[in-house]
């Protein structure tokens, strides 16, 4: 069996053994958010008993996330816009990203939304991959899409950022706003630290993202605030094709990277003991 259709069958058996799980919320009680309650510093007479327990919520959270994903297959964690309208450029472009990655085997992750997030996770959900949403509980109604079939909600924003990371092996991030920024450069900031495995971070829309890039190559890497040697950290395109094969060739990169590591540290640990036992029998 081939190596992507055996993620192809991956994926359906958790597609089955998942679907439908963590029911969407439908609205905030109050008004407020569990991030606002928790970051609110004006209102702090009962923070040593009320923080606590949230200590023990947010604790649940990842508890939920690692024990829904653990098993999940190679997956890319896609976002973009909620605002976007099903028939913008954005959103076809995200529907077809979706399939490709799906025939590609990869399960795709979103932000569990709508607009480019659901166009995603129809396009890989109708090419018969897995379809993953990781929601947010926001002060207005939004809801899990109808072409997720692994749900999670999530209270608390840096819980839910965890999971796009932890389970994702590439970023793709297509035309939206603040929350999209936030992701892209999060991604970003962990890949340069080295805090996670390098992994692609590919953007998609070059007329709404070459702003970007002109002033991150012209400004913050002309005064030294980052290396040239980061703008390489992002893919630039516009073809789903080009985007897929950047993040199947970067993923077999670093699985063959990953081999030779792991055979020159068997080939050190058996090179340590036969000197030792050549030691040994020296006494």
């Amino acid at each position: 069996m081939s190596e992507s259709n055996g993620r192809e069958a991956a994926g359906a058996a958790q597609r089955d053994q998942h679907r439908g799980a963590g029911a969407p919320r439908r609205s905030v009680i109050g008004g407020s958010t569990a991030d606002q309650r928790l970051l609110d510093s004006r209102q702090r007479s009962d923070w040593k008993t009320r923080d606590a327990w949230r200590a023990l919520r947010i604790l649940s959270e990842f508890v939920e996330g690692f024990d829904t994903l653990s098993d999940l297959q190679p997956a890319v964690s896609v976002f973009g816009s909620a605002r976007s309208l099903p028939d913008s450029p954005e959103c076809r472009m995200a529907e077809e990203l979706g399939g490709a990655l799906a025939r590609a085997g990869y399960a795709v992750i979103t932000g569990g939304g709508p607009g480019v997030m659901q166009a995603a996770n129809r396009g890989a959900s109708e090419a018969g991959g897995l379809s993953v949403g990781l929601g947010i509980e926001l002060p207005f109604e939004q809801g899990i899409n109808d072409w997720v079939d692994v749900a999670i909600d999530f209270r608390y924003f840096f819980a839910r950022k965890t999971m796009f990371v932890k389970y994702a092996q590439a970023f793709v991030v297509l035309p939206g706003g603040f929350g999209t920024m936030d992701e892209l450069f999060e991604s970003l900031t962990l890949v340069q630290t080295g805090k996670v495995t390098r992994f692609p971070v590919v953007l998609m829309g070059s007329d709404y993202w070459r702003g970007l890039l002109d002033w991150l190559r012209d400004t913050m890497a002309a005064e030294g605030k980052i290396g040239a040697i980061d703008l390489e950290l992002i893919c630039l395109t516009d073809d789903v094709k080009t985007a897929v094969r950047h993040i199947v060739e970067t993923e077999a990169v670093l699985s063959a990277e990953q081999e030779a590591v792991r055979e020159e540290s068997v080939a050190v640990a058996a090179a340590e003991r036969q000197a030792a036992a050549d030691e040994g029998g020296r006494g």
